[in-house]
């Protein structure tokens, strides 16, 4: 892979970093500055809900921050777009799609097929 299509993986993958961080600064704001008294037990149900769905997010956002990271060191590394099961070169259009992923095509296709029949 060329150095201009290195910068622009990086740079895709800096921003989605930036951008899931921010998220992560807003939800930690909101709820520590939060101050919500709901006397309705219905409400604050409902409350609690809508808070562990963002929780939730936040948590698979974690572990896409994580791959994030790990994709920039493959870039410093050198081993960035090169599939880690067969050694070929991962595809642009699945990189675009998928930047953190460390699979070609048709390894991933093979790994899916194996996880349903292993029935998981």
């Amino acid at each position: 892979m060329d150095d201009n299509k290195l910068e622009f993986f990086r740079k895709l993958l800096q921003d989605q970093l930036d951008e899931l961080l921010k998220e992560a600064e807003r939800t930690v704001a909101g709820m520590t500055d939060a101050k919500e008294n709901f006397p309705d037990p219905t409400d604050r149900a409902a409350l609690e809900s809508d808070r562990n769905f963002v929780l939730r997010i936040r948590d698979r956002e974690r572990k896409l921050i994580s791959k994030i990271h790990e994709a920039l060191q493959r870039l410093d590394d050198g081993t960035y777009g090169v599939c880690e099961s067969c050694g070929e070169e991962i595809g642009e259009e699945r990189l675009v799609a998928r930047p953190v992923t460390t699979l070609c095509f048709d390894c991933k296709r093979r790994q899916e097929a194996m996880e349903k029949v292993r029935g998981k």
